[in-house]
């Protein structure tokens, strides 16, 4: 039974989880990606950040590559650091001329003043720029757990307004999420999106295999709960930051919680450890999980 079908089974067993699953990359991670190309499924969608102090042909090459590896490239657009709308829609015409992008992503940035014309996501959705240059699905991000400026009812009134939109101006809507260590909160929170009638396909950011302390550092300045109480779900300790740890334990609690209600749901990875390490745990746990799958399917 392929990975595919297993995701028609409920609950979701742990084999069906990495079914079409999405890579993160920086333009400093292609020649990583080269490397890992050949272990990674043609047509992985293959989101490219919009880091400060990377310079425009840099994120354009990284797209082009994605490309160029065979899979689908979905560049990310950070408002706040866009200088002009020449800047702007600039970048969005060069990669969606040279790498053929369809699938794009809108974050607000880190910034708290905009450097340019756009204040967040929202208002570079209403340009109308996506939708002429051809682009066919718009990313917006989520917070299963919490947002810095915004209360969770805040940011799902936001979620709501921008999948809204996205649909009225003839794209699809995809939510992506930030990336986290609590299934449980990831599952409520699924359930908050679904009963605002919210059908976008959801991409649950997931933190590949890591350091402790890398993952520490990130959640850190992200903004994603680190305590005590959810690392110890997610299989850390908190006395104990030797080693590195990989999402085992959170990708089987999904497994076991994902219900039809909770909709259209994929994984994406973060890979903070690096993509080859992001790669090979994926890789191991569909041995592992397939293999126990098929063993179950034949007793």
């Amino acid at each position: 039974m392929s990975k595919a079908e297993l995701t028609s089974q409920w609950p979701r067993s742990p084999a069906s989880m990495t079914a079409d699953y999405s890579l993160e990359i920086t333009a400093k991670d292609v020649g990583e990606l080269r490397t890992v190309a050949p272990r990674v499924p043609p047509g992985t969608y293959v989101s490219v950040t919009f880091l400060p102090g990377e310079s425009v042909e840099a994120r354009v090459a990284a797209t082009r590559a994605v490309r160029e590896l065979g899979f689908r490239p979905m560049p990310h657009f950070s408002a706040r650091r866009l200088a002009s709308e020449e800047d702007f829609e600039g970048y969005l015409a060069r990669v969606v001329e040279e790498a053929g992008v369809r699938r794009c992503f809108v974050v607000a940035g880190d910034p708290l003043e905009p450097e340019g014309p756009y204040d967040d996501s929202a208002a570079l959705i209403a340009t109308g720029a996506f939708e002429r240059a051809g682009i066919r699905t718009m990313g917006v991000g989520g917070h299963p757990e919490g947002h810095p400026h915004m209360s969770q009812e805040q940011g799902l009134q936001a979620l709501e307004t921008k999948c809204t939109a996205i649909g009225a101006r003839g794209m699809k809507p995809l939510i992506v999420t930030q990336f986290g260590f609590d299934a449980e909160a990831i599952l409520a929170w699924l359930q908050a999106v679904r009963r605002r009638n919210i059908t976008a396909p959801v991409r649950i950011g997931v933190p590949g295999p890591a350091s402790i302390k890398t993952l520490l550092r990130f959640a850190a300045r992200c903004g994603v709960d680190a305590s005590a109480s959810v690392l110890t779900k997610y299989g850390l300790s908190i006395t104990r930051l030797i080693g590195s740890a990989g999402p085992d334990k959170m990708v089987h609690a999904l497994a076991r919680g994902l219900r039809p209600e909770h909709g259209e749901v994929y994984l994406h990875f973060y890979p903070f450890g690096g993509l080859e390490k992001t790669v090979d745990w994926i890789a191991g746990f569909d041995a592992r999980n397939i293999g126990e799958a098929q063993a179950s399917e034949r007793a």
